[in-house]
């Protein structure tokens, strides 16, 4: 997609033939999915309070929910994943000044107007993606700074996104992980994870996510993408962690009042919509071991069965063997 505006990119497709007894299927973004029946009676049945004081109990069943799947102690709603992953910086890099290191293919660098930059006064650096969404750790390490020299900044993060939309939403290969989580903890820099897609993540490489992000100091979950639910993420971290990362909600607007409405639409996602990813990962295959039968160019202008391939290569490399 290289630097196609973001308007380019999901603009409706012309349609210039008859679209009678013709059916489109968008395949734009899993960010245009709507409510399931059964959500929708969950919104409608929704118990709600004022979630500002606390008291609004489907977005506290929703934060519970999601802090026991990841295998953290706490969790926080929020209106979006941008939101989740801006106030994860903010957290990490409680003083101004501090710097966070990220893929220059990223999505928190690319697609969310650099936040933690000018909301927070945290330095964006960047490392070279490869094609699989990690990036070299060799050169990470030369980017690394700390207190030792007055004239710089300090890292105090390190950013990953699994899966990597930008890298044809490959997940990252678990042996890289492992590399950088060692490196973190000899360092002693937390690390962050934009997980929008994070359970597809977990299901293409057969395990729980509280066991793929368990090195994870945070992570950032979109439940409206591939989920189903209309709006909202949780970050999930350590309760002082979510401690920071509720006050920092609240500075950048995203105190709710009787948010149990989107949350119960939220937990229907996680308590329903997860298991049947695997019906979207099986379709996904479908296609792409179809598209050569097809003309690729009438298609898709945009690559999207080519980065479907790159999927079930990657998946058939390293996980179902």
């Amino acid at each position: 997609m290289g630097t196609m505006g973001f308007t380019t990119m999901y603009k409706t497709a012309e349609v210039t033939h008859s679209l009678e007894n013709t059916r489109v299927v968008d395949f734009r973004s899993d960010t245009i999915s709507v409510p399931t029946e059964g959500m929708r009676r969950a919104i409608y049945q929704a118990e709600v309070g004022d979630d500002v004081m606390g008291e609004d109990p489907s977005v506290n069943a929703l934060e519970k929910k999601a802090a026991k799947m990841f295998g953290k102690e706490a969790s926080i709603f929020v209106p979006s994943g941008t939101m989740g992953n801006l106030i994860a910086t903010m957290a990490h890099c409680d003083r101004r000044g501090c710097e966070i290191i990220l893929g220059d293919k990223s999505h928190m660098l690319l697609w969310e107007q650099s936040g933690p930059a000018q909301l927070g006064g945290i330095q964006m650096t960047t490392v070279t993606n490869l094609p699989d969404g990690t990036f070299s750790l060799e050169e990470m390490l030369t980017k690394l700074r700390d207190d030792s020299n007055v004239h710089t900044t300090t890292t105090s993060l390190i950013c990953v996104e699994n899966t990597h939309n930008w890298c044809g939403g490959l997940p990252l290969p678990l042996p890289w992980m492992e590399q950088l989580a060692t490196i973190s903890r000899e360092l002693k820099i937390p690390l962050h994870m934009d997980g929008a897609r994070v359970f597809n993540a977990a299901l293409c490489c057969d395990m729980s996510v509280a066991k793929l992000c368990k090195d994870f100091s945070s992570v950032s979950v979109c439940l409206s993408k591939g989920l189903g639910a209309p709006i909202g993420s949780v970050l999930v971290g350590d309760k002082q962690f979510i401690t920071k990362a509720r006050r920092l909600r609240k500075v950048v607007g995203g105190g709710w009042r009787q948010a149990g409405i989107v949350a119960a639409a939220g937990l229907y996602a996680l308590e329903n919509m997860v298991d049947r990813l695997a019906v979207d990962h099986s379709r996904a295959r479908t296609i792409a071991e179809g598209e050569s039968d097809l003309d690729y160019q009438t298609i898709s202008q945009y690559n999207l069965f080519h980065s479907a391939q790159l999927c079930i290569k990657w998946c058939q490399e390293n996980c179902y063997k």
